[in-house]
């Protein structure tokens, strides 16, 4: 078995935020320092919000995810406020001055009235010049023609995977479509020893380009204040991988 509760665990051993080795958790972390009032969208496990915490923020920190098993990973700290939903769930008025979607979690608002409906709770859930702070990968680098694993393929033990049991395991990714801007995927994740399936994860992202983007901020009351194509604030170019914005209500 593998359960929501084992997935969960393996994405906090495999993503550990840590704004001291990674330039995307310190360019969040400089701005969940900053901001007096946070709202975390997508927050999964919530380590960005429970290394804040640790780090002395004594402000207000809410975290918001529709994953149960991210969510109790999530409420092993006490002194953050965890409410279960998607980001349209949002239903605060006027009390964050900073809303983020970090992990690139804005790309699983595919749709269109998905995306309006989120940007919308999202606005309304900020103060008034509040900013709203993500990134999504910019779709000029087709990121997805790297994903493509064979999972009979040899691994190095480099590369093995041990999970919170001591299970090891391997992962390989398959890209079933493209289609327009978005890119629908598989994550397996097998027993390395058995060769046991264990899991089938099927997600889709949107790869939204920059005047789109632009697009669907203004129409729901939002300024761009910034807009980078690397963590170190570096511009957007022909050769950027990422679209890192933050966005202003208006």
């Amino acid at each position: 078995m593998f359960s929501d509760a084992d997935a969960a665990a393996l994405y906090d051993l495999l993503n550990p935020w840590d704004p001291e080795r990674f330039p995307s958790d310190a360019f969040y972390d400089g701005l969940v320092r900053d901001a007096d009032a946070v709202l975390d969208v997508g927050c999964g496990t919530g380590a960005m919000l429970h290394r804040a915490r640790e780090s002395g923020h004594t402000g207000r920190l809410v975290g918001i995810d529709p994953d149960r098993a991210a969510l109790d990973r999530a409420r092993r700290r006490t002194d953050v406020e965890w409410v279960l939903g998607v980001a349209a769930d949002a239903a605060w008025d006027g009390e964050f001055d900073l809303a983020t979607m970090v992990s690139h979690a804005f790309q699983c608002l595919v749709g269109d009235d998905e995306l309006r409906a989120s940007l919308a709770a999202v606005r309304t859930a900020l103060r008034d010049g509040g900013r709203f702070a993500f990134e999504t990968r910019h779709p000029q680098a087709r990121a997805w023609e790297s994903w493509e694993t064979d999972p009979a393929a040899p691994v190095d033990d480099a590369d093995d995977i041990v999970d919170p049991t001591g299970r090891v395991l391997r992962s390989s990714h398959h890209v079933e479509s493209v289609v327009g801007d978005v890119v629908t995927f598989t994550e397996t994740t097998t027993d390395k020893e058995h060769g046991t399936v264990l899991r089938v994860d099927r997600t889709s992202l949107r790869f939204l380009d920059v005047p789109t983007l632009a697009g669907f901020l203004a129409e729901a009351g939002f300024a761009i204040e910034a807009q980078y194509g690397d963590w170190h604030r570096g511009p957007l170019t022909g050769t950027s991988r990422e679209i890192v914005t933050v966005a202003r209500r208006v």
